[in-house]
């Protein structure tokens, strides 16, 4: 099994959602220690957003394309090359302003391409979008200074940040995802550090 790891952090040592996905990483090895892991970094390092070249050639086939579209899109190439190639995704991310941090939405451009990671069913614009990544599976570890971001809890109606990222990874085609997130963060004290115990718990369970 090959496992990608993304983090989104902007920051480093002081990051809980990289702390999970360290976590995350020491349990599989000692449950599937011939595995192999690939690091994809969108929060210290800077994923250049999209532009007009870039839009220009993501939709025209590839035997139209020209050398500026091939230039535009030689990262995202690389990068939907590597979704391709790996079984397991793990996803390490904060809360920024109750959605994803801009590092990670850039990616994600990146990545969300038409006949690539996803197209149409009728291959027009129909509404009725089809995953081209197969037989994935998708680890969301999230980090939030409140609670109460579940489905029908006090703040779930601002969780622009997990359900976003599910949306985005079934449109891709990955409905198998699991998602498990650190919240108190602002509170500190006690309330953080009962979070910290069952969250840490939830992921050395992970088989």
């Amino acid at each position: 099994m090959k496992i990608l790891i993304i983090n989104a952090s902007v920051r480093d040592e002081r990051s809980y959602s990289r702390k999970l996905t360290r976590l995350f990483v020491e349990n599989w090895k000692t449950r599937y220690p011939s595995d192999v892991f690939t690091y994809r970094e969108t929060g210290t390092v800077s994923i250049p957003n999209i532009n007009e070249s870039w839009i220009a050639g993501a939709f025209k086939k590839p035997s139209d394309r020209t050398e500026e579209n091939r230039k535009a899109l030689q990262l995202s190439d690389e990068l939907v090359k590597e979704l391709k190639e790996h079984d397991v995704y793990v996803i390490g991310t904060p809360m920024y302003n109750w959605s994803v941090p801009s590092g990670l939405k850039a990616y994600i451009d990146q990545v969300m391409r038409i006949n690539e990671t996803w197209k149409f069913r009728s291959g027009a614009p129909d509404g009725d979008y089809v995953g081209l990544l197969e037989n994935k599976k998708a680890f969301i570890l999230s980090t939030r200074g409140d609670t109460g971001y579940g489905e029908n809890e006090k703040n779930g109606h601002t969780n622009f940040q997990t359900t976003y990222l599910k949306h985005i990874l079934g449109i891709m085609g990955i409905t198998d995802i699991s998602v498990f997130s650190l919240d108190n963060e602002e509170f500190g004290g006690e309330v953080f550090e009962n979070s910290k115990k069952e969250i840490f718990n939830a992921i050395h369970s992970i088989r």
